[in-house]
């Protein structure tokens, strides 16, 4: 049993300890690594107002541009070339409606697979009309429909 605990406190006093530092991995032998080196880099740091802008390329032909402007605004383009030749850009706009891409890389929605049935289209006709009437006051608000709310007042059984 000695021998048992005697071994492992010295596998573990030998065990390697992992790193605790930040710095970049250190390269693997079998796979050469290749610096790209940065071109361009111009950038304009965040003004009083949050408008800013930078610009960015290297030389493996990664391209990203990048501006903002007061209250969140941005807008911007990345673009760079896939092994196969093919280029891809893309353009955003990034503001109070979100975050909007446009790429023809990126996958569209199929077309609705069917037409919308009669029946579907008469309800949803009927909840438009329900609608403006209730705006025009002409229909009163009510959770059932078209039937009066229940009663908050419960009397006593007869």
């Amino acid at each position: 049993m000695k021998r048992l605990v005697l071994s492992l406190v010295v596998a573990v006093a030998l065990a390697e300890r992992p790193s605790l530092s930040y710095d970049a991995p250190a390269p693997h032998p079998s796979s050469p690594v290749r610096l790209i080196q940065i071109i361009r880099d111009d950038r304009v740091h965040p003004a009083a107002d949050g408008s800013y802008t930078f610009d960015v390329e290297t030389e493996d032909g990664i391209s990203r541009h990048e501006s903002g402007g007061p209250g969140g605004a941005q807008q911007g383009s990345v673009s760079f070339t896939f092994p196969d030749g093919q280029v891809f850009d893309l353009q955003f706009v990034a503001d109070a409606n979100g975050y909007q891409p446009q790429s023809p890389f990126l996958p569209v929605a199929p077309a609705f697979p069917h037409p919308i049935p009669a029946h579907a289209l008469e309800q949803i006709e009927r909840g438009r009309l329900e609608h403006e009437a209730r705006a025009r006051g002409e229909l009163r608000e009510s959770s059932s429909q078209g039937h009066s709310a229940p009663s908050q007042l419960y009397g006593r059984p007869q």
